[in-house]
């Protein structure tokens, strides 16, 4: 058997080949494969990785022998003596989240532990990760909505929508239903609620009516029949009656009102 192989056997019994290497201490899996040849490739192209220069950009060829997660592992294990088995590169300050050859994200040191056992995936555009049999968005773990808007609800910073890191992400506006509008230096919030298609509740002049708005608008919705299963917004800085004295006294489109009213009765 080629340096840096071991044969193996699944259930169906198809034989397949294992290639592994120890490196200062750690044994490390380089993967599956279905030929010899190609495990021992694998294996050099390993040890080549750990005992050259070569950066991640420059090894990017090197995915045709090993999976480009593995390559970027091993280098970080060489450079930073620290094996990630996620596709991780610690920087100064911060760490790169390599998601493929051509897109590498930013986070925060403090969140390595996290992202050393949790993988991100992508869904239809979005980036989450597994938690206990559940998919969490990368937003979500910022305090953004899973319906957030980039631009209109949160925002980067500097503009570079691969950047996590925390200084880098503004929350605009913390609510479901709520949009913030600027107009002629002027401040306002929109509230819409999606029944049949987005329908206005009302404006208000600060996201705190708004988002109590929406929760009436909520409320009322389901009094007349509509069953849909409403995302509301829980207000931390209100007590429970500051909370109630707004909702009572919070006033809602006449149109709005109608549109309730319209609607056929089950």
């Amino acid at each position: 058997m080629l340096t840096g192989v071991y044969l193996a056997t699944k259930k169906d019994k198809t034989v397949y080949y294992r290639s592994n290497i120890t490196h200062k201490g750690r044994h490390i899996s380089l993967g599956s494969f279905p030929t010899e040849v190609q495990a021992h490739q694998a294996y050099t192209a390993a040890c080549e990785l750990l005992s050259g220069t070569e950066t991640i950009d420059e090894a990017f060829y090197r995915t045709n022998q090993l999976a480009f997660e593995k390559i970027v592992s091993l280098i970080n294990f060489r450079d930073n003596h620290m094996y990630i088995p996620t596709p991780i590169y610690l920087r100064k300050n911060y760490f790169s989240y390599y998601l493929s050859i051509h897109r590498e994200l930013k986070f925060d040191i403090d969140d390595l532990f996290y992202y050393s056992s949790h993988r991100i995936l992508t869904r239809q555009g979005h980036l989450y990760v597994n938690h206990y049999g559940m998919q969490l968005t990368l937003l979500g773990r910022y305090g953004i909505k899973t319906h957030a808007v980039n631009g209109r609800d949160f925002c980067f910073v500097n503009g570079d929508e691969n950047d996590f890191r925390y200084s880098n992400l503004k929350i605009i506006n913390p609510y479901f239903g709520v949009e913030r509008i600027d107009k002629n230096g002027t401040e306002h919030y929109k509230v819409r609620i999606h029944i049949h298609g987005n329908i206005t509740v009302g404006n208000y002049t600060n996201a705190i009516d708004a988002a109590i708005a929406y929760n009436k608008a909520v409320d009322l919705a389901h009094q007349a029949g509509i069953s849909k299963n409403f995302p509301e917004n829980y207000i931390e800085e209100l007590s429970a009656s500051s909370y109630a004295d707004i909702y009572q006294q919070i006033s809602l489109s006449p149109k709005y009102l109608s549109y309730l009213k319209g609607l056929p009765r089950k």
